[in-house]
């Protein structure tokens, strides 16, 4: 562009430099310059307005591709109160922030240490809605407590694991060895089924997911389980020789995935069954501001901070 303009800049000077001597010859190359001069300037300047144009389309273009991409907000903001157990739970919503306020979601995340509290505040409006358990759980909390609570959708699910205590090999289990696994009903079941997927025990047929250790039909290593509440196993694990624990509690006692000596397989009936759910009260189930939430956590963009941030502990749904 610039070269091309200093050809025109020198053609007209040369075109007036040969005015002034005033021959008709020379007034006829004048001419002819002066007409180079033009036709280079004209032919220069419908690059520079197509190369102005091809500019403002690739903008436009990349300005619906965004537009495309992001979630559209809610007629109306709200602000949602919502419990959430720490790690990875509460992480992720903290990560969430920003587009659910895009979205037309204010968020304030209520953290709690247990499986029962971010319920009951759930039943009673303290909050508006909580995550941190799977579907499971939430039906037999109902059952349980006659809390009117239900699923909107489900974001991710964490491998359950077994992890070295006292001892560390799966594959030479001491007789009567202590093995921690969660005391409620669905987490036991989980617990029971990976040791039984890894050889230790052996269940009744057919008992699935509701199995419990009075279902243990053969026990050759003759292994002594204990039931301990979940959020208390990872602060047991050095006295016992294993442990199975979800997730989110090995996570926040500063466990890798790759320290678990064994994992639910992430085709299992139980890896698919036992996804973390946003969970809302019955009468907001249908809600605009419910379905927001999960379409904003269940986005390509939480789903790659997912799986970058916990390196196959924490598993975005698909």
């Amino acid at each position: 562009m610039k070269k091309n303009l200093t050809v025109v800049f020198a053609a007209v000077l040369a075109a007036a430099s040969l005015a002034a001597c005033g021959s008709s010859e020379t007034k006829a190359t004048t001419a002819a310059a002066t007409e180079a001069a033009s036709t280079a300037a004209a032919t220069e300047a419908p690059k520079e307005t197509e190369t102005a144009g091809e500019t403002e389309a690739a903008k436009e273009t990349e300005a619906a591709a965004e537009a495309g991409s992001a979630v559209e907000p809610l007629a109306e903001a709200v602000d949602i109160k919502i419990g959430a157990t720490p790690s990875p739970h509460a992480e992720i919503l903290e990560q969430a922030k920003d587009e659910l306020a895009a979205a037309g979601i204010n968020l304030d995340i209520v953290v709690y240490n247990d499986y029962v509290q971010p319920n009951l505040a759930t039943d009673q409006g303290e909050i508006q809605a909580n995550y941190f358990q799977h579907q499971p759980y939430l039906d037999d909390f109902n059952a349980e407590n006659g809390t009117h609570l239900t699923s909107v959708g489900a974001i991710h699910y964490e491998p359950f694991g077994i992890y070295a205590g006292k001892a560390n090999d799966l594959s030479n289990i001491a007789d009567k060895a202590q093995i921690a696994v969660p005391n409620d009903t669905t987490n036991e079941a989980r617990a029971l089924q990976l040791l039984q997927a890894n050889g230790i025990i052996t269940l009744k047929d057919g008992v699935g997911l509701t199995a419990t250790k009075q279902d243990i039909v053969e026990n050759p290593h003759n292994v002594e389980i204990l039931e301990v509440e979940a959020a208390q196993i990872p602060r047991s694990i050095e006295s016992v020789d294993f442990a199975c624990m979800n997730g989110n509690y090995a996570i926040e006692a500063g466990f890798k995935p790759s320290d678990a000596l064994a994992q639910e397989d992430a085709s299992s009936e139980a890896a698919q069954t036992y996804a973390n759910v946003v969970v809302v009260s019955d009468s907001d189930a249908d809600s605009e501001w419910a379905k927001k939430l999960v379409e904003v956590l269940q986005s390509e963009k939480v789903s790659e901070y997912i799986t970058n941030t916990y390196e196959g502990g924490v598993i975005p749904m698909k």
